[in-house]
């Protein structure tokens, strides 16, 4: 175990360097039948409060380089209108947005997040907790594991994610307002579920769960197979959050449709890598 890693994660707490130790077992355990039941699990003050100070500073160090976009979107990031499905399709509803994203090719190579992000252990100790083997590190330059910047008034309407399973680390909490809040398992691999996506995009709160979390704390997160949003931000403190990205396919990236509308550019690798997903899920 690189030595920094005890200065970023509490791990007197959390040893998540030795996933035999009994602390951790009982931790993969807990974690691991909240996100099959859930499709989320919570592990709070995961980063020690110096390493928050280091992470905060990076990030506020180059607000000038996030890039900040403001459109109208689906659940399914697309900003396009297909007029060829009915009018009341979950894909026809759209939804105010107003975000940005540090990009991760814009981290620098000493970067206390990029550093914990490519450690070892905790890709397997997040493994663990999903109970998939293995899961890899996403390959997209732009979005691996991106500082997501929310601003007065930003709002993420509902959404699914492109990878897997997101990780959320809270770096600084606004004021008022920035709720995360999520819908579990409302789509598998195969199956839309589109009526029940519906449901939700016209008001239904049945399935709505609410989740505060607070700076430090560490969220686990099915995101492709789980609708959420983000409830508008309020009062002048941002929002900022980590999201680390794992995914099933070494190979897969974004869109280049996705990467332009959220991430500002397409690289080569989008274009090269633009093909359809094996689970047959709207991307």
């Amino acid at each position: 175990m690189n030595d920094r890693l005890k200065t970023i994660v509490d791990l007197k707490k959390y040893p998540i360097h030795n996933l035999n130790s009994p602390v951790i077992k009982n931790l993969i355990t807990k974690c691991k039948e909240e996100l099959e039941e859930q499709s989320c699990s919570t592990i709070p003050d995961f980063i020690l409060p110096e390493s928050l100070k280091i992470m905060n500073s990076e990030l506020e160090n180059q607000l000038d380089e996030v890039y900040m976009s403001k459109e109208s979107i689906n659940a399914y990031l697309y900003a396009k209108d297909d007029t060829s499905l009915p009018k009341d399709h979950p894909k026809r509803k759209f939804m105010n947005r107003y975000n940005g994203y540090l990009n991760s090719d814009c981290f620098s190579k000493n970067s206390e997040m990029k550093f914990l992000y490519e450690t070892e252990e905790l890709l397997k100790f997040v493994s663990a907790c999903l109970g998939v083997s293995p899961i890899y590190r996403w390959a997209d330059p732009l979005a691996c594991h991106a500082y997501n910047v929310m601003k007065t008034d930003g709002i993420l309407p509902w959404h699914f994610d492109s990878c897997e399973f997101t990780l959320s680390l809270m770096i600084q909490k606004p004021e008022r307002g920035g709720v995360f809040e999520y819908c579990p398992n409302i789509r598998e691999p195969g199956n839309e579920n589109f009526d029940e996506v519906k449901k939700v995009l016209n008001g239904d709160r049945t399935r709505v769960r609410q989740l505060k979390l607070e700076p430090g704390d560490l969220q686990i997160f099915k995101g492709r197979f789980t609708m959420h949003r983000v409830t508008k931000v309020e009062g002048k403190k941002s929002r900022y959050m980590c999201i680390p990205a794992y995914v099933l396919d070494p190979y897969r990236v974004n869109t280049p449709e996705h990467s332009k509308a959220i991430y500002g550019k397409v690289l080569p690798i989008h274009l090269e890598r633009n093909q359809a997903r094996s689970d047959g899920l709207t991307d």
